[in-house]
């Protein structure tokens, strides 16, 4: 499809996005630069390293972005020096563990780099949920291939991360206006842990408060702040139609109780929960009113909202949009609705375990 500058296609399924990556890749005549959370040296991993190493020997420059969390297996180990041999320059972004005596030591557990971003000559951009592990080939997520205006941003937030992980000082303020392209339908979004920059978690309450018809979350951790459940609550109050999938059960059972002291206020609000039955559901998007969307690394929780570096695609194109609807609609068929008769009569044990779980909640 293409729109204007633009176009998309859209994976939900990993395998075809890792193809469509690695081909992209093979085709790169000038720069590949991979931002991920999570690579692992596995049999997925390795086709992706054995690919930038070949296109390293053939002159094009790769530059791989890592979190040292994310990435545990390779963090201090002799591949990095081995990638460094092979034309391949690899950077880590923060420690894996924490330093106990400097003023900064809690940023070591969150502020992670929790972007995923590959970027091919500056034109051809990926982003979205998607990591590089054959542990998550049957997770059901959601990427984005984009060409157009915007894959400048992407580079340019590229570049901006790097820096940091290099430990070069990074303005503070991040402009507003995108600088480049003519295409202001699609935009790259950044979120840090700074106030002042959490562009993306505002731009996602400023598009949640004005919605008029529906709104439709997919998150694989939903610990929402106080802001958002109060609008979603709100929205549901004045007849918009809020429906959010969730896993039944996520890779992290405390954030599945943290969401479950949510349901209670939610539903009885007039949200409707569903709980996707397949494989782990990661897909992050957010789609309201056929005319605003969002697709990429941003989870429904404090961590991702508050405490992450992370980066969404944001659009008020309506076919993009539609696409992601058609999506969610087709995960609802897969999913289980929770309702507020069945949630009020669960377990008093239950209810216990859910009331402590509260007082921890934003730490998730």
């Amino acid at each position: 499809m293409t729109i204007r500058e633009t176009s998309w296609k859209t994976y939900t399924a990993n395998p075809k996005a890792w193809k469509a990556m690695l081909q992209a890749c093979e085709n790169a005549e000038e720069s590949i630069d991979l931002e991920q959370f999570i690579f692992m040296a596995d049999e997925i991993g390795n086709k992706f390293i054995e690919v930038c190493t070949r296109k390293a020997r053939e002159g094009v420059k790769v530059r791989f972005l890592w979190d040292a969390a994310g990435s545990f297996t390779f963090f201090g180990s002799s591949m990095v020096e081995d990638l460094k041999n092979k034309g391949i320059e690899l950077v880590f972004f923060k420690t894996l563990f924490p330093g106990f005596f400097t003023i900064h030591d809690y940023r070591s557990w969150y502020f992670r780099n929790h972007r995923r971003t590959l970027v091919i000559d500056g034109k051809t951009g990926f982003t979205g949920s998607i990591c590089i592990s054959k542990e998550m080939k049957e997770w059901r997520d959601t990427h984005v291939k984009i060409e157009g205006p915007v894959v400048e941003d992407m580079k340019k937030a590229f570049e901006r991360m790097l820096d940091r992980a290099h430990g070069k000082r990074v303005p503070r303020r991040i402009p507003e206006k995108r600088s480049g392209g003519v295409d202001h339908e699609f935009e790259y979004i950044t979120n840090t842990p700074m106030g002042r920059n959490r562009r993306l978690y505002n731009r996602i309450v400023e598009a949640l408060r004005n919605a008029d018809k529906y709104i439709y979350i997919t998150t694989p951790y939903f610990v929402p702040t106080h802001r958002i459940a109060r609008i979603l609550r709100q929205a549901a109050h004045h007849g918009v139609d809020v429906k959010i999938i969730i896993p039944e059960k996520s890779d992290y059972p405390i954030v599945d109780l943290g969401a479950r002291t949510f349901f209670h206020s939610l539903l009885w609000s007039g949200v409707k929960i569903y709980l996707y039955k397949g494989k782990m559901m990661h897909s992050k998007t957010v789609v309201v009113d056929d005319k605003w969307a969002s697709v990429g690394t941003l989870n429904i929780d404090h961590i991702s909202l508050l405490y992450n570096f992370e980066a969404n695609l944001v659009t008020k194109n309506r076919h993009f949009a539609e696409e992601l609807s058609s999506h969610f609609a087709h995960d609802l068929q897969s999913s289980q609705e929770i309702t507020y008769e069945e949630w009020k009569n669960i377990s008093f044990v239950k209810k216990i375990v859910l009331f402590f779980v509260k007082f921890i909640r934003g730490f998730l």
